[in-house]
Parts: C-alpha cells; structure tokens; sequence
C-alpha cells in the first residue's frame, strides 16, 4: 500500500496544476489549391481577403510547366504582395479535367493565368512569363 501512496500524491499534484495555455493562430498567409475541382476552385476564389490566382493548364503543355513553379515560388514568398496589398493564393485548374470551367472563364490558350479578387475575375495574361513579369502582373492586381 505504501507503494501506490506515491502515485496517489503525483495525481492528485498534476490535477491541481493549471491547463496549459491555448494560442491563437492565424490563418496561413497562402495557400495553394492544386488540381482544383469546380467546388474547390468557387470556394478559393470567393475568399474576399486575398488575391486568387488561378493556373489554367494542361500536363501535355511545356509551357505551362515551365510556368508552374514561377506561380509557386512567387505566391509562397512573403516579400511578394499584390497591389492592393493582400495575400495571395494559388489554384491550379487541369483543363483536361475541368474543361467546362475552362470554357466558362473563356480559356482559349494554355497556361492562361486569371488574377480573382472579391470572387470577380480582375486581370489575365496568357502564356508563359519569365519570373520578373509575373511578378510586375502580381503587384498590378
């Protein structure tokens, strides 16, 4: 019995020390969406406090590989503001899969880059940029 008397006072210690302390996080800065279905790519864009970038592209297309991790590197990086000052996030859209997307947002050359703010469509440029316009893109939206 002297043996669990030990165990006894380190419970009935630990139930009186205080919960450890809850801290608040905030939302990640950015994020990517990549190989967005339709549902997906409504909600990312109706997100009224960032710049949404959406990447229309295909796996057959050179260009929009060599594009791709341009949009990645420059929307992962905290130096890197839109014009309006928000966040940016980033939506990647196979068009092979989400063709009729695509269509709607009137994608005729791939990679086409659509800039969303407040869930509305606001600039594009289509085909593949070196980094330092895409960049001058980013801080014109």
């Amino acid at each position: 019995m002297s043996a669990l008397r030990p165990f006894h006072a380190l419970r009935a210690t630990l139930r009186q020390v205080p919960k450890a302390r809850s801290f608040h996080s905030t939302v990640r800065r950015n994020e990517h969406f990549l190989d967005a279905n339709t549902t997906v790519f409504e909600k990312a864009v109706s997100n009224k406090d960032k710049v949404v970038l959406v990447d229309f592209y295909a796996n057959w297309c050179n260009p929009c590989k060599m594009l791709s991790p341009v949009l990645e590197k420059l929307t992962t990086d905290e130096s890197i503001k839109s014009g309006s000052g928000k966040a940016l996030d980033l939506v990647t859209v196979d068009t092979d899969v989400e063709g009729e997307l695509a269509g709607k947002y009137g994608v005729t050359a791939l990679p086409t880059v659509i800039a969303f703010k407040d869930g509305q469509p606001i600039s594009q440029f289509k085909g593949a940029m070196p980094e330092h316009l895409v960049r001058k893109f980013i801080e014109s939206v």
